[in-house]
């Protein structure tokens, strides 16, 4: 079995890092790599793709909402195809990037807020999935299972990677709970661990609730700016390796 690992990367900009960039694309497959907006800028954005290129890891767009200060966490009310634009430009920013490397943008990854604005409105969600489809019909969506968003990719033809997102926690119904609840963030490395071995044994997680929770995912998403970020990631590495799986990005993997 094969397991996509992913982080978003190249949040920072000018001079400011989020987190060890350099050292992460050495354990994940896959690099979700933000479009200048709400975080990175060309330079990142060309230093991520040339570091993804040197380690042999896939690449993927991570468009958010232009809210710096926010860290596009924060919705904005933008009109449907004012939103459609806002992803548009950010996904054949780093495409042109890409392409001047001798690299593909093989997967996309919406960020925060935007993400949530497109998942719980379809009519937006096929809007912003056919304009992805009208770019490349072969890129690789990254969904949470049973998702709006999902469900408009596949509409279009699209194909999709169900995400596990390790170091947030889920509520019953299996959406995030919000980051400013207590719990939401899963940081210390024994619950890590127990997640995602529980993911990779049983296709379960555990709710905060207790709930267990069916997780039908080939990817595992870690957070750049989660705390010890680095350190998690290589614990998920590890899990994977150790339960006999292969890591391989997501454009090898999605259906």
């Amino acid at each position: 079995m094969k397991i996509d690992l992913n982080s978003d990367m190249g949040e920072g900009f000018g001079p400011y890092r989020l987190c060890d960039d350099e050292a992460m694309m050495k354990i994940v497959s896959s690099a979700n790599i933000a479009c200048g907006v709400h975080g990175g800028d060309p330079e990142t954005m060309a230093r991520m793709v040339r570091l993804a290129k040197e380690n042999g890891v896939g690449i993927g767009a991570h468009p958010g909402l232009p809210d710096r200060a926010g860290f596009g966490r924060r919705e904005m009310p933008f009109q449907p195809d004012e939103l459609r634009q806002q992803m548009l430009y950010q996904l054949g920013a780093l495409t042109a990037i890409a392409r001047s490397e001798g690299m593909t943008v093989g997967h996309f990854s919406f960020h925060a807020a935007m993400g949530n604005m497109v998942n719980r409105d379809p009519a937006l969600a096929d809007l912003m999935m056919n304009a992805i489809a009208a770019v490349d019909p072969r890129l690789v969506v990254f969904v949470t299972p049973d998702s709006e968003i999902e469900r408009a990719a596949k509409r279009a033809k699209l194909r999709t990677l169900a995400l596990f997102l390790a170091d947030r926690a889920y509520d019953a119904a299996g959406r995030l709970v919000s980051r400013g609840l207590p719990g939401a963030l899963v940081k210390d490395e024994a619950s890590v661990r127990a997640r995602v071995r529980r993911f990779l044994t049983d296709g379960t997680v555990e709710a905060i609730d207790g709930t267990a929770l069916k997780m039908p995912a080939r990817s595992v998403l870690v957070h750049s700016d989660t705390p010890g970020s680095l350190e998690l990631a290589q614990i998920i590495r590890n899990e994977i390796e150790a339960s006999g799986a292969s890591l391989a990005p997501a454009a090898e993997l999605a259906s």
